[in-house]
């Protein structure tokens, strides 16, 4: 099969559109002929190289990934050659306690599709049978790779850790990244004021098509001080942050008193400052999230598939481009998901 691997990790000159041997199935396992794959800044963290993710060289990346079922194990059920599906990228073992409560993102041996194995940058992929799902309503297979895991992680971040409620203010950083734009749609839906950020003013009109109601241009003005004329001096009930210290001391001011701010990312490094005479005083709660549960992506896919929430691409490459679709990832000048598409 053609694939994108890299053999040693780097920058985006490391990925090589080569032959890969064909993935071999276990009895539990589904070969998926890969139609689309969605791009996540994960993939940039693993070309670089980071100690959360090991792994053996040289590697598949991906973790979005839609297509068609072209092989299944000899115990798997429920499934069949030809079916059109998506793929949930999380893996737990299926078996502790968190997996079987339904909180398998919570599991110790938990991991992601294209980090701890080969992924969907590829013609053919190998998923566990449990993690393969029909494609929702009338989704194009690039619409099906768009979604699962900035929804999953922004309905976990929004509901299960933040709590959002029907009226509360919410602040979403980053109205053209993939989680921010899937949580725009979900806080709106859930009843909520949303206030988003933007880095240039064509953006605005797209922020607003999702639901927005106040959208910022962050390189204009400070998001705090805008959120703070905006809401009266008051501040946000929740802000839902991915960017880290670049936007981290403009997100915790932007916080009303007893105000929660849930962050799932350090796409501008790892290390912020943080008062905690400020914490306290304010009654702040802070919460790390990474992914989401099964039963939560079910549930967005559902929302998905009725068209109440959809997935925005900002543009397809083909699978030979996928240097050229992490370098447009990078130049932060998207809007929704870049997506590679595979014939």
């Amino acid at each position: 099969m053609n694939a994108v691997v890299f053999h040693e990790h780097g920058g985006p000159g490391k990925l090589q559109y080569q032959e890969m041997p064909a993935p071999t199935l276990s009895q539990n396992e589904v070969l998926i002929r890969v139609k689309a794959c969605a791009l996540n800044h994960l993939d940039i963290w693993i070309r670089q190289g980071s100690p959360a993710y090991p792994m053996p060289l040289p590697h598949i990346s991906g973790s979005d990934i839609a297509g068609v079922v072209e092989q299944i194990g000899s115990q798997v059920e429920g499934l069949v050659e030809g079916e059109r599906v998506f793929v949930s990228p999380g893996v737990g073992c299926g078996r502790c306690e968190h997996c079987v409560a339904g909180r398998d993102n919570m599991c110790r041996s938990y991991g992601l599709i294209g980090a701890m194995c080969h992924g969907g940058y590829a013609e053919y992929v190998k998923v566990p049978a449990r993690n393969v799902y029909p494609v929702p309503g009338t989704l194009t297979f690039e619409q099906a790779a768009a979604f699962p895991l900035v929804s999953v992680t922004a309905w976990h971040m929004l509901f299960s850790l933040a709590d959002l409620r029907l009226g509360e203010d919410v602040l979403i950083m980053g109205a053209g990244s993939g989680v921010g734009h899937m949580a725009i749609q979900m806080a709106k839906l859930a009843g909520a004021r949303v206030f988003t950020t933007v880095g240039s003013d064509d953006k605005i009109a797209k922020a607003k098509s999702l639901g927005a109601d106040e959208v910022i241009n962050h390189s204009r003005e400070p998001v705090n001080q805008r959120v703070r004329e905006l809401t009266h001096r008051r501040g946000v009930d929740v802000v839902i942050e991915h960017i880290g210290p670049d936007v981290w001391g403009q997100c915790i001011d932007s916080l009303a008193k007893g105000g929660r701010l849930v962050t799932c990312g350090a796409t501008t490094g790892a290390e912020v400052k943080l008062d905690l005479r400020y914490v306290y005083s304010r009654q702040l709660t802070i919460k790390g999230s990474y992914m989401g549960s099964l039963s939560e992506l079910l549930r967005a896919a559902q929302l998905i598939g009725q068209g109440r929430l959809r997935p925005v691409i900002d543009r397809t490459f083909p699978l030979a481009d996928a240097k050229a679709a992490q370098e447009h990832l990078l130049s932060r000048k998207f809007f929704g998901k870049i997506v590679l598409a595979i014939p």
